[in-house]
C-alpha cells in the first residue's frame, strides 16, 4: 500500500512541476500557484508515507 502512496506522490509532485513551468511560461500565475500547491501536497503525502514506514519497521 505504502508503494502505491508514494507513487501517487511522485505523480502529483510531477504533475505540480509541470503545471508550474507551464504557468511561468504563459505568465498565468494562477497555474503557477496551482503547480506550487500541487508540489507542496505531494511532499506532503511522500513525507506522511515515510513516517508510516518508519512505525512498521
Amino acid at each position: 500500500m505504502s508503494g502505491t502512496e508514494k507513487s501517487k506522490a511522485h505523480a502529483e509532485q510531477a504533475k505540480g512541476k509541470v503545471e508550474e513551468t507551464v504557468g511561468r511560461a504563459t505568465g498565468n500565475e494562477r497555474m503557477t500557484a496551482k503547480g506550487q500547491a500541487d508540489q507542496a501536497k505531494g511532499k506532503t503525502r511522500h513525507a506522511k508515507e515515510d513516517v508510516k514506514d518508519a512505525f512498521r519497521h
